[in-house]
């Protein structure tokens, strides 16, 4: 977020190994304990962010709420393990997260919380973090639940690809493998312009990009053995209730941040947008696909339809892969509100883009807020609340939600007045499912 924070969050430094935890008494209570992971794709973020503030959703639903801050991007992730001799680890920012909920597990009963009652949560790169825990078995008896939310990784870079990451790295900073000892001797600054340099080269930090990696949470036979879904649910975990989903128009929040053509955009520009992943036929097909599931879209909201169907798509195959364990259910969701505020200089409402959850999940919707948004925050906290307290996701005033299955593909419908949706957007999904 930039040297000052951005005002949104305190400024980085590598002293960063702090948690933070709100408790609504340190009296030994034996509250659930919700452990959040921030987002920020393993690049940016903090646990002491304001958007996150635990303080309502501790007040409000008697939960004590954890938040760590851990080495993020190449300070946490660069791997040297097998370019030299000595004590490199691998993942080092995810072995943060580990001492911070072995932490966590032993002391928080100090705080007013219950060790045998940890929930693990995330959004976007949190939320990858989170499907990170829920691999690492030496996590496992640390937490209880997880919620993986607007992210849906089912298969992380492998070692492989993160030893290449670390050549490009020393040769970017003019090193040769025997350098590597002088890398404690660069600036933090230096490191992070090259950080920040191959970030802009749109080079991602989960996934299995092309041709290298990014820098975030990778497959390296220890610390994390195995892709998290990509070959069905952890086995250590299984026992473990989990939540998934998304937002209803996630990638509404990567345009922004740029010019506001893309949401004026018309049929010719949602083809030409579209074609640099889509070409010939199946370009037409995703198009008519997703036309006859939403007749009344317009081109813009189209666009922003199927570049964020992806991400649902890998959410079901999570869901999939949990409820084929039958050891313990899984809930999926989508935050479905729709924000009428207009993105500027254009007639194009918000809906819910992606980290429009964050404010809704700890309860931060002010009362200037409108009445719909307020009332989507306060069932989303509460179901949150409700999952933390008995493993099955419940509030006040919201439908029964079931868990869900490939039978019936239930869905909570996450929005002022919340509902039940059996296979949402089912044409879409069976388009995806033909093309596998």
């Amino acid at each position: 977020m930039g040297p000052s924070g951005n005002g949104r969050m305190p400024a980085p430094s590598e002293d960063c190994l702090y948690l933070n935890i709100w408790t609504p008494a340190a009296d030994r209570k034996r509250r659930p304990v919700m452990f959040y992971n921030h987002g920020g794709g393993y690049m940016i973020g903090s646990g002491s962010a304001t958007g996150q503030d635990g303080t309502r959703l501790a007040q409000l639903h008697d939960v004590v709420v954890v938040e760590s801050n851990h080495r993020l991007g190449l300070l946490g992730y660069l791997f040297l393990g097998d370019l030299a001799d000595g004590d490199y680890a691998a993942n080092q920012g995810m072995l943060d997260i580990l001492a911070a909920l072995r932490w966590t597990s032993d002391n928080i009963d100090n705080f007013g919380g219950d060790p045998d009652n940890i929930m693990v949560w995330g959004e976007s790169g949190g939320g990858a973090k989170t499907a990170a825990v829920y691999t690492m078995p030496k996590a496992a008896r640390l937490f209880h639940k997880a919620s993986i939310e607007s992210a849906a990784p089912l298969r992380f870079p492998i070692r492989d690809g993160a030893t290449a990451r670390a050549e490009r790295t020393l040769h970017l900073l003019g090193l040769a493998r025997n350098d590597i000892p002088k890398l404690s001797d660069i600036p933090a600054a230096r490191l992070l312009e090259i950080q920040v340099s191959e970030a802009a080269n749109g080079v991602a930090p989960w996934g299995d990009p092309d041709p290298l990696p990014g820098f975030g949470a990778f497959v390296d036979g220890g610390v994390t053995p195995r892709h998290p879904f990509d070959d069905g649910a952890p086995p250590w975990s299984g026992g473990k209730p989990l939540m998934v989903g998304t937002c209803r128009d996630e990638t509404v929040f990567f345009s922004l941040f740029g010019p506001p053509d893309v949401f004026r955009m018309d049929e010719a520009g949602l083809r030409s947008r579209l074609s640099g992943t889509y070409q010939g036929a199946e370009l037409d097909r995703i198009i008519a696909t997703f036309r006859r599931s939403r007749p009344e879209a317009t081109p813009a909201q189209l666009y922003f339809a199927i570049t964020t169907s992806p991400i649902w798509r890998d959410a079901i195959t999570i869901a999939e892969a949990k409820a084929a364990q039958h050891a313990a259910p899984v809930f999926m969701y989508q935050l479905a509100y729709q924000d009428p505020t207009v993105v500027p200089g254009t007639g194009f409402p918000l809906g819910s883009p992606h980290a429009s959850d964050i404010p809704m999940k700890f309860a931060n919707v002010g009362a200037d807020q409108l009445p719909g948004k307020r009332a989507t925050a306060r069932h989303m906290s509460a179901l949150w609340a409700g999952f933390a307290h008995h493993g099955h996701p419940s509030a006040r005033g919201v439908p029964r939600w079931p868990a869900y299955t490939p039978k019936d593909r239930a869905t909570m419908w996450i929005d002022a007045d919340c509902r039940i949706a059996y296979d949402p957007d089912r044409e879409e999904r069976l388009f995806w499912q033909r093309r596998a």
